[in-house]
């Protein structure tokens, strides 16, 4: 697993004595510009305007993280993130287009049109002063985290080795305070002290931890593996709109199945999707849990191929299941025609959901849209089914109906797929000779 990210790594740093610099695990290995391969060409202009700006100025100013972890494996960054011994209140002075951001940790964004230059200062170890300034609440998570610091204590306030790697644009050297780059060469992904301290600290990295495993094709280190299990459920006192936030990073950044399949090992899941995981079968094998596999992989192959994603399908997919048992128990518990259970359900459903997901009001909004659609898709009458297609939420609720096809193997799902596909898609005389689908009972067998 670890053969092509080492190989490429040997690469990077193929000069003379570049293993034994790599083995180096001292607080600082640091490797000069003609023993590592990242060029100011693989920079963003803005992100070396901003480095410049702050040298200039007479601060310490570098390009870390991910950035400097993407271009070493030959990657493509996403985004440039610097740190410096600037403060924020520093930043604003010294840029125009800055603005100040976070709570628990200041950030200074630096705007250059569509394009955010994400700067922080360098960050110190945490203590608390006393009870009024107290930084930790009583399971160990930050609350805040304002505490600036040395590079040598900021690289080590980082989550994972591979992300604490940092490069000067002062004498272009990479510098290497914890033994990341030789992680990154044996594919390993490994937090920085001690796990459970870290992830007390903040819950969202074993999250983090199982997202960078899948995307860069890396193994979770034991010990950082280890706890886990244990601490899976710290999960739930993290703010759900943060949650939605790192659910749409793990599920819908082209590696959401395998991702999906790690969340599961670890026992991650079910605090993302409480209303899903109850219902996991000893095998896998029910419909709910083969249409989040199909729906993930789907998203997975679209976004390989740069084709755009609809999130408000995925959420709509996933729950889709668990709408329909719910309804099913309204109808029998209540007596309830199966409409307006199915109506009631949708809103249970989605308000138990935004309790650790906050989904935005404009996608459950789209989520219910594509529900009803199903509903109206199972029925069509000349004109009306043609109308339907011009609905602006016609085309996501038919993709909705065709996973479920493909999900239950029904034959009468399949066979109203097939209707629909062809209204939109045959020519209009062929649309003319097509017979109008039945009229469906509204019951969970149908749906």
């Amino acid at each position: 697993m670890f053969t092509q990210t080492a190989n490429f790594c040997r690469q990077v740093l193929n000069r003379e004595n570049a293993d034994t610099v790599l083995e180096d695990r001292h607080p600082l290995t640091m490797i000069p510009r003609n023993k590592h391969s990242i060029s100011r060409k693989e920079i963003s202009a803005n992100a070396l305007k901003v480095l410049y700006r702050l040298s200039k100025a007479g601060f310490e100013a570098y390009l870390v993280g991910g950035c400097v972890r993407d271009i070493l494996l030959g990657k493509k960054p996403k985004d440039f993130d610097i740190t410096t011994n600037a403060t924020p209140e520093e930043m604003r002075k010294l840029f125009r287009n800055c603005r100040l951001v976070g709570r628990r940790f200041r950030l200074a964004h630096v705007i250059f049109g569509t394009e955010i230059i994400e700067v922080a200062t360098l960050r110190g170890h945490h203590k608390v002063l006393d009870s009024q300034t107290e930084l930790t609440c009583n399971n160990g998570m930050l609350l805040r985290d304002n505490i600036f610091g040395s590079i040598e204590e900021d690289a080590q306030r980082r989550d994972f080795s591979v992300n604490s790697l940092y490069y000067s644009v002062t004498d272009f050297t990479l510098r290497d305070y914890t033994g990341g780059l030789k992680d990154l060469r044996e594919g390993t992904i490994r937090l920085i002290g001690d796990p459970e301290i870290r992830y007390r600290e903040d819950p969202v990295r074993m999250l983090r931890a199982v997202r960078f495993a899948v995307k860069l094709n890396m193994t979770i280190s034991e010990e950082t593996a280890k706890p886990i299990l244990k601490l899976a459920t710290l999960l739930e006192n993290i703010p759900p709109a943060r949650l939605f936030e790192e659910a749409l990073k793990l599920l819908q950044a082209g590696y959401g199945e395998p991702t999906y399949r790690l969340l599961c090992k670890y026992q991650l899941f079910k605090p993302l999707f409480p209303l899903i995981s109850r219902n996991f079968t000893e095998h896998g094998d029910s419909y709910m849990e083969n249409m989040i596999s199909r729906v993930l992989t789907n998203t997975d192959q679209r976004l390989h191929k740069a084709r755009r994603v609809n999130p408000a399908l995925l959420f709509a997919a996933l729950l889709w299941y668990p709408l329909l048992d719910y309804a099913q128990k309204l109808t029998q518990e209540n007596h309830l025609a199966y409409f307006e259970a199915f109506i009631l359900s949708m809103n249970e459903i989605l308000d138990k959901q935004c309790k650790t997901l906050a989904l935005p009001k404009k996608m459950t909004t789209l989520i219910r849209d594509m529900w009803q659609l199903q509903l109206r898709l199972s029925r069509s009458h000349g004109k009306k089914a043609k109308k339907l297609i011009e609905h602006p939420k016609f085309r996501a609720a038919y993709d909705l109906l065709v996973l479920r096809a493909e999900v239950e193997q029904n034959v009468e799902l399949q066979r109203i797929t097939h209707w629909w596909d062809e209204l939109q898609t045959g020519t209009p005389s062929r649309q003319k000779q097509m017979q109008p689908l039945s009229i469906l009972n509204l019951n969970n067998e149908k749906l």
